[in-house]
């Protein structure tokens, strides 16, 4: 395991499009078919990262807190599963029932996407305002495994609050994310 920090897209820049399938209802999702009224988080995750797994109950639960309030969620894996055949989709739909997703988790089998959101590690995050501009990319919150902090996904949450209050989101909460390199093919 590599800890790789995010590479943090600029502020303000439009969210790239993506179709991509989504693994448990084996249908095409585009941004458009995801896209929050308020607000869009994109998150890059797997299923076998330590970090993901570390505070992925508590992404869902950040999920069913704010869909409600008009803010769209998407995961998306992006792994090479020729290295990494835990991340495949059959095991991702697994994983997303077995979590409780209330949200589409997306493979990136060409790896694209996550060029094109300049994903680096999982988990990456990555909120979009209601016109489709990065408004927030960084860190769930400080916890990390064996660190003692508690779960909470603060920075993500103080984020999305800013949102639906129409505030700018601090700058103290744009910290990295870190967690295990995206598994990329080889060139």
């Amino acid at each position: 395991m590599s800890l790789t920090d995010s590479t943090m897209m600029p502020l303000g820049k439009k969210a790239p499009a993506f179709d991509l399938p989504d693994t448990v209802s084996g249908e095409q999702k585009t941004f458009a078919d995801i896209a929050g009224p308020k607000a869009t988080v994109v998150m890059f995750i797997c299923n076998h990262c330590p970090y993901v797994l570390h505070l992925i109950d508590e992404v869902v639960k950040v999920a069913e807190h704010f869909q409600p309030q008009g803010i769209g969620f998407v995961a998306i894996s992006s792994n090479d599963i020729s290295t990494r055949p835990e991340d495949g989709p059959e095991q991702m739909q697994v994983f997303a029932e077995s979590r409780g997703f209330t949200f589409p988790y997306l493979y990136d089998e060409s790896q694209e996407v996550a060029k094109a959101y300049d994903a680096v590690c999982t988990p990456d995050f990555f909120v979009f305002d209601a016109d489709g501009k990065c408004a927030y990319r960084g860190q769930f919150d400080e916890s990390r495994p064996k660190n003692g902090v508690a779960v909470t996904g603060a920075e993500l949450r103080a984020s999305l609050d800013a949102i639906l209050e129409g505030d700018m989101i601090p700058g103290d909460v744009q910290v990295p994310s870190q967690g295990c390199s995206i598994k990329w093919k080889a060139a």
